[in-house]
């Protein structure tokens, strides 16, 4: 069994904001302490809407860096690198996109969403309705077996596991497969390969994927077994030939808290947000600007904290004592709005303190950032030449 490798890209868009550290960044530094985590800056995705403006990635590149950085990513846990930066990412989205049929891409849900959405944009490319491709390229690359994604996500990744079910229909024929998966059963032992069979026929004939997962254990766990051998057995368990490219799981990430200035979710397309390394005085001015309950015109005017943009952020920075005192306060008008917001504003900028610190360094000498990411990227092109060579022997183009 492969390790349980995690794999999660973001598009260099400029810097980040709250929205991203509440939304992703906080689930990243979590799983980099459970899991072998890549995390890529997919800079070929951002020419999928961005191809006319070229210009303005390679410093968004940079930026995006520093924030995971800054919000917690560890190099040391995690591998940070860049999608244009190992090749293989192009190669594998042109080999699985020959047998991607067409009316997979046309049915992905936010297609036709992002063409309506931005009008503006000449989307009628192959690049931007081949992404679904190169996404799934990214994935299958690292055998990843877990994509941390929110719901509006998981069809890309459900579409990612189809690409790798049919590349493995079509390209794990490997000559004699069925001969050499009963010998490398022999291997296990006589009650051990017996077990196995019979996992594999309770799997196959009556679905039981209990039996599959006893099947999959035992075999993680077998030590006669070579890698070889163990792909072959994975693959005639579930009924499939050689596993070449992993089918990766949605990891579901908890929808984020985090609203923007206006109420609405924090979003750039909205300009309702507040920037991850933003300066303390701008932070003050946005919060004590926000708009607040209507109702309260003059400060001896009551509210209600339910229909004010400020007791959202109140639910993501303050504890229980605060929001009771903002409660009893706005209710009876007996704090004002500028009173209520200094606890929020307090609560941005401690979360933000750390992070500022982080950041620091890799701006004073961006040779520290250059370099974690030569690391990253050489760790991953290392990994993906290690699946490009099974790809192209399955595929026939492993010429020697």
């Amino acid at each position: 069994m492969y390790p349980e490798r995690v794999f999660s890209g973001m598009r260099p868009t400029g810097r980040l904001h709250l929205g991203h550290y509440h939304g992703v960044l906080k689930n990243w530094i979590q799983l980099q302490s459970e899991y072998p985590c890549y995390f890529c800056v997919v800079d070929w995705h951002a020419l999928t809407t961005h191809y006319e403006t070229p210009e303005v990635i390679e410093q968004n590149v940079w930026d995006v860096l520093i924030d995971w950085l800054a919000a917690g990513i560890d190099p040391n846990q995690a591998t940070l690198f860049i999608q244009s930066k190992v090749p293989e990412h192009a190669e594998l989205a042109l080999l699985i996109g020959m047998s991607t049929p067409l009316g997979w891409l046309e049915r992905v849900p936010t297609y036709k969403e992002q063409i309506e959405k931005l009008k503006e944009k000449d989307l009628s490319t192959y690049g931007f309705l081949g992404y679904p491709v190169l996404m799934a390229a990214d994935i299958l690359l690292y055998r990843a077996l877990h994509v941390p994604v929110g719901e509006d996500q998981v069809p890309h990744v459900e579409m990612t596991r189809e690409i790798a079910r049919r590349f493995n229909y079509l390209y794990g024929r490997e000559a004699g497969f069925e001969e050499k998966a009963l010998a490398a059963t022999r291997k296990l032992g006589g009650k051990r390969a017996k077990l196995y069979l019979e996992l594999r026929t309770a799997y196959q004939e009556q679905g039981d994927d209990e039996a599959l997962e006893q099947a999959r254990a035992m075999l993680s766990e077998s030590q006669s077994l070579s890698l070889g051998d163990r792909e072959r057995l994975f693959g005639y368990l579930e009924g499939a030939r050689k596993l070449i490219l992993v089918e990766p799981q949605a990891l579901l990430t908890p929808a984020s808290r985090m609203p923007g200035l206006d109420g609405q979710k924090m979003s750039k397309s909205y300009n309702n947000t507040i920037g991850l390394r933003e300066d303390a005085e701008s932070i003050t001015k946005k919060v004590r600007t926000m708009p607040t309950d209507p109702a309260r015109v003059r400060r001896t005017d009551p509210g209600d904290p339910e229909k004010c943009p400020v007791w959202q952020l109140h639910q993501v920075y303050s504890d229980d004592d605060t929001r009771d005192w903002v409660q009893k306060g706005c209710r009876s008008a007996g704090i004002g709005c500028l009173e209520c917001k200094q606890p929020v504003i307090e609560g941005i900028l401690r979360e933000q303190q750390p992070m500022l610190e982080r950041a620091q360094k890799y701006m004073d000498d961006p040779s520290l950032l250059r370099a974690i990411a030569a690391d990253g990227c050489e760790k991953a092109r290392k990994s993906a030449q290690e699946i490009m060579r099974d790809v192209r022997e399955a595929m026939g183009l492993q010429y020697s």
